[in-house]
């Protein structure tokens, strides 16, 4: 288990920008905050013998029932998210509901309260806010049911919370873009507030700005909805409009990869192959349109979705048999550039092959879990 890789690299993101500027201080003051408690957690522990024995715990013997509330699922990152969380339920012989608020903060704490109602033996939680999810989340661990939450800003004590170590997967996005333009150009932010990781990437992008003066943002825009990729590709090609020379526009940063899908597409649509896009976040359909030729997509940060969901699944179950997690959990995300791609098409499977470290996630595994897949068979 390396969980002291991605708060280091994170600071050594920070110690990057506050080089180049001094007066980024206030701008890092956060995420520099939250590195340092991502630093001090402690690995995975476990009650004495359990995490080495083989035999199963008497309280994960029981198929457990299982509730999985999202803030709001769009997009083949969210539905690859959903399927390790039901392919990991699945070999361990239990049962997962998966509720989506629809981006509904209200309905989302109504759907922990009625996982509560409901005695469920987890609650696992995607995104979210905690001025929303707090109270409820709090009942939940009073009633003793374990929580493990996913790219949230919960602190909640007996509450595992796993994130992507999303000021990393920014700098390494923009750190990229900044190298590919030299250190100036004029650029596109598309981004929305109202999610904890959408925030925190873009602390890094107003770091960014003021480490690199002389790329200037000449547009901004952004929505989450249904049909997100369709809206920003519509809004992409308005701006196009408005910026038709070559020159006008040199790159885009798109901190979601709903919103890198849809810039990309109306860039390629328009024939402004002088225009890349940087991204986060990464699927089998992303792979598809990076790999497309002329595609402008030329960079993402990105960890495995479905490798951080079987993540999530085994810190809950290490709950329920009685084992120690940590509080705070960050996944070591990986830099997937269009040029260290072949030319075939390649899947998700298949990435590790192309990007360095990049792999099934080894965290949150207790001996007992073979045993208990083989069970199932």
């Amino acid at each position: 288990m390396k969980q002291w890789k991605p708060a280091a690299s994170a600071l050594l993101a920070f110690s990057l920008l506050l080089a180049g500027c001094s007066s980024e201080q206030d701008a890092v003051n956060k995420p520099a905050a939250a590195n340092k408690q991502e630093k001090t957690a402690e690995p995975a522990k476990t009650a004495a013998g359990s995490q080495d024995s083989k035999e199963i715990p008497e309280a994960v013997k029981k198929p457990l029932k299982i509730a999985a509330v999202v803030q709001l699922s769009i997009g083949t990152f969210s539905s690859q998210y959903a399927q390790g969380l039901k392919e990991q339920v699945s070999e361990f012989g239990g049962d997962v509901q998966i509720y989506n608020a629809d981006n509904d903060l209200s309905k989302m704490a109504s759907y922990v309260e009625n996982a509560i109602s409901q005695k469920v033996d987890g609650i696992l939680l995607d995104h979210g806010r905690a001025d929303a999810l707090a109270p409820s989340v709090k009942k939940a661990v009073a009633a003793g049911i374990p929580v493990v939450s996913f790219d949230s800003d919960l602190n909640i004590p007996g509450v595992t919370v796993i994130d992507q170590d999303d000021y990393s997967l920014a700098w390494n996005s923009l750190r990229t873009m900044a190298q590919d333009l030299n250190g100036k150009g004029e650029i596109v932010y598309v981004w929305v507030g109202g999610f904890t990781p959408m925030e925190r990437r873009n602390v890094i992008y107003e770091a960014f700005k003021k480490r690199y003066p002389n790329i200037k943002e000449i547009a901004r825009f952004g929505n989450a909805s249904q049909n997100t990729a369709l809206d920003t590709q519509s809004q992409m090609e308005a701006l196009l409009q408005k910026y038709p020379n070559k020159g006008d526009i040199d790159a885009v940063f798109a901190p979601w990869d709903e919103f890198a899908k849809g810039a990309s597409r109306a860039i390629k649509q328009a024939g402004r192959d002088e225009i890349k896009v940087y991204g986060i976040d990464l699927s089998d359909e992303d792979l598809q349109l990076i790999q497309e030729k002329g595609s402008p997509w030329a960079a993402t940060a990105a960890t495995d979705p479905a490798d951080v969901a079987r993540l999530q699944v085994r810190f809950l179950y290490q709950k329920v048999a009685g084992e120690e997690t940590p509080q705070v959990y960050s996944v070591q995300p990986h830099l997937v550039q269009k040029s260290a791609l072949p030319e075939k098409k390649v899947s998700m499977d298949d990435i590790g092959q192309y990007v360095e470290g990049w792999g099934k996630s080894d965290a949150a595994v207790s001996a007992w879990m073979e045993t208990l897949k083989k069970e199932q068979k």
